[in-house]
């Protein structure tokens, strides 16, 4: 027997090579059902961490349900980045790269990826350091919520460096059109981390009590042990990759902020626009901003579902792009766009009818003003999810096209929409019910003027 057949480099090799000709030529609904099902199990799984840390949190009190709310944005900020941003176009890189039959500039792109990573992690960590406690402070008006976001970012952001080399790396791994190892390892780490966080926050067994702060480091616990598995799979050869930064050039780091720093533009308006409703709803009360944040974080863990269609759509849609066949990536695109709204809307408009499904996971009967704005919330808001789902997805497929200019216009249109018109209804008396249509009518916003620019102009 041949050392080419029996070597396990040449293997994992030839193994890379059929997932891209699947990415190339395999049946568009079948391929992407495929692809995208392992990511969707990881990011319902995923979802479920998301869930527990609120549910925690409202163990600890309604201060600690606040704090929380106050920080998510700018953690889903940093898993928007790593994962979205980043991630989606170190796996458009990547895929591209391998469609052109180019294995070589695809190995130097994930040393690449993880020089970036390495550098924003940083540089999150140094900001928050500075500025996390009078930013807090200000969202909070100088109450126990700003204290409470303010021990679970000390922790959190510092560490977050774990958390993006995870998803940098399995980037990557997803680009050569493996998505079941990145899903597997995402899996794992949110089933670990949902133990290990209560355990730290609430005291169980011989664990102290270290509250929102032990929220946060069983994450990046759990997310370090991550980082060095997926870093490991790739070094080894598995990926079928010979990682090397031996001619390593600007070109390459360029070839990835080109798509992922426009892309990052996409992130930054979503978070400053929930930023900016998060501070005008903080101005009706605590127990208004417990229950918005309950709301807002159902349209949160929407973000990772839609990442499930998404990342598999911004594999196939690059490696089509590298190829030169643009109408079967904009197929592809279509397809999983219109489902993934499909997906998300029947989510919303159920939500929509009986939200105290959701609520009643995180408050009690007599926590009636929390209650309260949390079902105004779910029935003014949810039943436009579906088009800020088609817009998030054909922002990921616009990713693997290299092509993000209408996702960020759109991403533009929803700041515009939902803060401006926040405050001019609450400047009109309209109070929350009119914060909550304004955030409505820029969901409405993104995912219209996205869709109707790509089918204006097919990625070009």
């Amino acid at each position: 027997m041949s050392a080419a057949i029996t070597d396990p480099d040449s293997l994992a090799a030839d193994a890379r090579a059929a997932r891209t000709r699947l990415l190339l030529t395999g049946p568009v609904g079948a391929t992407l059902a495929r692809l995208a099902a392992p990511n969707i199990l990881a990011m319902l799984v995923s979802a479920a961490m998301n869930i527990s840390e609120a549910a925690f949190a409202g163990m600890i009190g309604v201060s600690a349900l606040a704090g929380i709310a106050l920080v998510y944005p700018l953690v889903m900020l940093v898993q928007m980045l790593s994962a979205g941003s980043m991630g989606g176009a170190i796996s458009s890189a990547v895929s591209r790269a391998l469609g052109a039959g180019e294995a070589a500039r695809a190995e130097r792109l994930v040393v690449a990826a993880w020089v970036i990573a390495g550098t924003i992690a940083l540089a999150f960590a140094v900001v928050l350091l500075l500025f996390g406690a009078p930013m807090f402070a200000a969202l909070s008006g100088g109450g126990e919520a700003g204290q409470q976001a303010l021990a679970y970012a000390m922790i959190y952001f510092p560490g977050c460096i774990a958390v993006w080399l995870t998803h940098s790396t399995l980037s990557a791994i997803r680009g050569c059109g493996n998505m079941a190892m990145p899903s597997l390892l995402l899996t794992g780490a949110s089933i670990a981390t949902i133990p290990l966080s209560g355990a730290l926050a609430l005291g169980w067994g011989p664990f102290p009590v270290l509250g929102l702060a032990g929220l946060a480091l069983g994450q990046i616990s759990v997310f370090t042990v991550t980082a060095l598995i997926a870093v490991f799979y790739v070094i080894s050869g598995r990926a079928g990759l010979r990682v090397s930064g031996i001619g390593l050039g600007l070109h390459h780091f360029a070839d990835i902020l080109r798509v992922g720093a426009a892309s990052s533009l996409n992130a930054l308006q979503t978070v400053i626009t929930i930023v900016a409703i998060t501070a005008i709803v903080g101005q009706f009360g605590e127990a208004a901003l417990a229950g918005y944040g309950l709301g807002a974080r159902l349209e949160f863990i929407m973000v990772p579902v839609v990442f499930g269609v998404g990342a598999a759509m911004t594999a196939m849609v690059g490696a089509n792009i590298g190829a030169g066949n643009r109408d079967r990536a904009l197929r592809i695109g279509w397809t999983g766009s219109v489902a993934a709204g499909a997906i998300v809307g029947g989510v919303g408009l159920f939500f929509a009818l009986f939200p105290d499904l959701w609520l009643g996971l995180f408050l009690e009967p007599d926590n009636a003003a929390a209650l309260a704005a949390g079902r105004s919330y779910f029935r003014t808001v949810a039943p436009f999810y579906a088009l800020f789902a088609l817009g998030l997805a054909l922002y990921f497929a616009s990713q693997g096209a290299g092509r993000v200019f209408w996702p960020i216009l759109g991403g533009g249109a929803r700041m515009i929409v939902a803060i401006g018109g926040a405050l001019a209804l609450t400047n009109a008396g309209f109070g929350l019910v009119g914060v909550f249509a304004a955030i409505a009518g820029g969901m409405a916003a993104y995912g219209l003027v996205t869709a109707l620019g790509i089918a204006l102009t097919r990625w070009r």
